[in-house]
């Protein structure tokens, strides 16, 4: 197992690389928290409050099924894109390397 970049794309359109570790099953939504992202997680990741929503910029075909719980959240939020996930559904792994999100949660 090795750590990963995980990129995030900021408001002003810069990015900021993180190293994320494949080693701990965080979510990407428990290591978006932790490098003080603000990201509310109400729900605590349970993909019942969406407030951990993020578009997948880059990278999306790499990320594991969505299912029908986190889809049917995700069909409430009125800024859902084609690329849209709950960041607590996704758990840090090595096919997620470089991949790029943007933090568009409930704030």
């Amino acid at each position: 197992m090795q750590d990963i970049n995980i990129n995030i794309q900021n408001n002003d359109g810069s990015r900021t690389t993180l190293i994320g570790p494949t080693d701990m099953s965080l979510s990407l939504m428990e290591f978006l928290k932790g490098s003080d992202y603000d990201i509310l997680a109400t729900c605590g990741g349970m993909a019942l409050c969406a407030t951990c929503h993020v578009s997948v910029v880059e990278g999306f075909d790499k990320l594991g099924e969505i299912s029908d719980d986190e889809y049917a959240m995700l069909d409430t939020l009125p800024n859902i894109t084609d690329t849209s996930r709950l960041s607590c559904q996704l758990k840090l792994n090595d096919s997620m390397d470089n991949i790029v999100v943007k933090v568009l949660g409930d704030h």
